[in-house]
């Protein structure tokens, strides 16, 4: 097959899979305490690979594609802390293509299961600040392409509109009795979806403001406040798929109006709130988001304002059973959520 023939029907596989995909739920918590300010989850967990990172996987591949660096032949690469990995796995499978996921050794067992299932390889290092270089240098030797979310991930989506998640949780709003939310709130992996969405409200000229809530272990809210775009620690984040120990390219911070930084113990508390209210499970980033979303709802209400905020359900808690959910992992990572969980409830009156 020529080039021109495989990337034709490349990208006709690509878009074939979005035409088959449903867009996904926005879900309104029901909080009588926080009347007046309705609060919205966007349900990305219901994505075929399970996760908000299948928009970003399907965005990149179109993108490499459509730019020449992978055909036929390529052996795909990504660094990843496991959801981008398990969606891109799936992207990589529908071409045919070989993909192997660096990332760190604390990623879960789940979700390197699923990469797995979708016929990726896992190539495991020891600590988070590696996957950058050694997966640079497997590609050159595979002769491969190493997709780089963290670099791509702010332009591969258009963030003016073309169904991208902004433009969804916009278009799902406009029947609610608020439907302009006060606040949209993110947190940062890449960096990418807080890129799209912020861009998305300046050009669409709405009066939302948005919120990025950043974990422990991360530079992202450090490099808001101080412009240093150098800095870098050597622990990783304990929320899987979120913050990270380098300033990524795809964070831009002119975008976003205020960051918060979440304490993790608070986003574990949440999830397990979050299961009562909702009947399942969530992953953490859904916590630091929530969380973070509960506080402004809150600090809303007793100003006496009334609007909606919307926030993210990234992923199924179902990844996260032998963490987050394990009352010994919790206890000797992140110690007492207790105290934590009275703050939520003080929050939702």
């Amino acid at each position: 097959m020529s080039s021109h023939g495989w990337v034709n029907e490349a990208i006709g596989k690509i878009e074939a899979d979005f035409q088959r995909s449903a867009d996904t739920h926005l879900i309104r918590l029901d909080l009588p305490g926080l009347e007046g300010v309705d609060l919205y989850l966007k349900d990305e967990s219901t994505h075929p690979t399970g996760s908000l990172k299948h928009r970003l996987a399907r965005s990149l591949f179109l993108y490499a594609i459509c730019n020449g660096w992978v055909d036929q032949n390529t052996p795909i690469i990504e660094s990843s802390s496991g959801s981008t990995a398990v969606s891109e796995a799936y992207f990589a499978r529908l071409l045919g293509l070989p993909f192997i996921a660096v990332m760190p050794r604390s990623t879960s067992v789940r979700k390197i299961r699923q990469i797995e299932f979708y016929g990726g390889r896992c190539h495991l290092v020891d600590c988070s600040s590696e996957i950058y270089a050694e997966s640079q240098r497997l590609a050159k030797e595979l002769n491969g392409h190493y997709m780089d979310q963290f670099t791509y991930a702010e332009r591969a989506t258009d963030w003016r509109g073309n169904n991208n998640i902004a433009d969804s949780i916009f278009r799902q709003m406009k029947a609610e009795t608020h439907p302009v939310p006060s606040w949209i709130v993110m947190s940062p992996g890449t960096g990418g979806t807080s890129a799209t969405i912020g861009r998305y409200i300046r050009y669409q000229k709405l009066d939302t403001q948005l919120c990025v809530v950043d974990p422990e272990h991360s530079v992202f809210m450090d490099y808001f406040l101080s412009g240093d775009s150098s800095l870098t620690i050597d622990q990783g984040s304990r929320i899987e798929g979120i913050g990270r120990p380098r300033v990524e390219p795809s964070f831009i911070p002119g975008v976003i109006d205020e960051m918060r930084r979440i304490p993790d113990a608070a986003a574990i508390a949440t999830i397990h709130w979050l299961e009562e209210i909702l009947g399942r499970k969530a992953g953490p980033s859904t916590g630091t988001n929530l969380f973070g979303a509960l506080q402004l709802a809150s600090e809303m209400k007793m100003r006496g304002e009334e609007g909606s905020v919307v926030t993210l359900l990234c992923d199924s808690g179902e990844r996260y059973l032998d963490t987050c959910y394990n009352d010994d992992w919790v206890a000797a990572l992140m110690g007492d959520t207790c105290l934590w969980r009275k703050e939520i409830e003080r929050l939702v009156g």
